[in-house]
């Protein structure tokens, strides 16, 4: 699907902090396996009278989004909650597992580290701004922003928190992907015969992220 996104900016990420900030682990990583790679972001889903953000964990070889919470703070407690979901819902617990972000405080934070660590999970980052060191990311964020919420005026966050739920239940069983050659994420996670299609590329243009996946 080709959808031209509204321009709508909301700084979601502060790496300006004193907490350690990782190598990225993924530019030359061919993702094979459902597990094997989980990318997180933050997005801004909100009002200007209710600010709201959604975290999301999503695996990068299924697109399946694993995790998920909706805040009305930027604080790092609803990444870890979006994290700890999808450490509970882990399909392949015994698996070797990178986790991939930017390198926001969320990420970055003492909290968010040891529950990487206590779950034997590998941390990666993007090592500077480019959208295309967490591109699967950003197009899961632009894919339930633009197909499912759009337009979505809503104050109430429990309303919010409804909707976003139908939407990923909805996105990971019914919506499929070219990049899983037209399989819906919930099926890509339950199996790992089928390879997956890439458009890595090394200086590709700024259009290349809508519809790629």
């Amino acid at each position: 699907m080709l959808i031209k996104p509204r321009r709508r900016y909301h700084v979601t990420t502060n790496s300006h902090h004193r907490f350690r900030k990782h190598k990225n682990l993924t530019q030359h990583l061919e993702v094979k396996r459902p597990e094997q790679l989980w990318v997180a972001d933050i997005t801004y889903i909100g009002t200007r009278q209710n600010p709201m953000y959604l975290a999301l964990v999503t695996d990068a070889y299924a697109k399946k989004v694993v995790g998920y919470d909706v805040s009305n703070s930027l604080n790092a407690q609803g990444a870890i909650r979006a994290l700890k979901r999808g450490l509970l819902q882990r399909e392949y617990p015994a698996e070797a597992l990178i986790h991939h972000s930017d390198r926001g405080l969320q990420y970055c934070c003492d909290d968010y580290q040891e529950m990487l660590d206590d779950a034997q999970v590998t941390c990666s980052m993007t090592e500077k701004y480019d959208p295309y060191q967490n591109a699967v990311a950003e197009r899961v964020n632009g894919i339930l922003k633009q197909e499912f919420i759009r337009g979505i005026q809503i104050n109430d966050i429990q309303l919010m928190k409804k909707i976003i739920k139908q939407s990923i239940d909805i996105y990971n069983t019914e919506r499929p992907h070219l990049s899983c050659r037209m399989k819906t994420p919930e099926y890509m996670h339950l199996q790992r015969e089928i390879k997956i299609k890439t458009y890595k590329k090394e200086n590709p243009p700024a259009l290349e992220l809508v519809g790629s996946i």
